[in-house]
């Protein structure tokens, strides 16, 4: 069953799609190992271990700088940036909404990052969802 999973989930047509699939099959030996209920600093300590046993490499809580008109006006953690390429942002909520789907991808516009994955841990079941930045400028990247 494992092996239908990752097929599923690896689609050519989405970017670092390997890359994305392999951090979402860590999420899912997670979320199948600890189930829901936890609060999120604990599905973030768990990730980190399942990706560093799949030889992933990432910085966790990762301090990013936010510019408007080339200003830096502050700064966020992102809770994973996984090898230079992928921001993931986890969450541990009964259902995701709309609005931490907007949050997410104000990240990725934010530091310029042309992809991401928004992992929910909270659910019965995992839910993920991959995010693209339309507004990502490869030049200033």
């Amino acid at each position: 069953m494992v092996q239908t999973m990752k097929k599923e989930i690896i689609k050519e047509k989405y970017k670092y799609s390997e890359l994305t699939s392999k951090i979402i099959n860590c999420a899912m030996k997670v979320h199948s190992t600890l189930g829901n209920g936890f609060q999120e600093v604990i599905y973030q300590r768990a990730l980190g271990i399942e990706l560093e046993k799949n030889d992933i490499k990432f910085q966790r809580e990762l301090e990013m700088e936010i510019y408007y008109s080339n200003q830096r006006i502050g700064s966020h953690r992102v809770d994973f940036f996984i090898e230079n390429t992928v921001i993931v942002e986890l969450k541990a909520l009964i259902m995701l909404e709309d609005v931490h789907i907007a949050q997410a991808i104000n990240y990725l516009e934010a530091y310029n990052i042309e992809i991401g994955l928004l992992i929910n841990f909270g659910a019965k079941s995992l839910q993920f969802k991959r995010l693209i930045n339309e507004k990502f400028n490869s030049l200033n990247h």
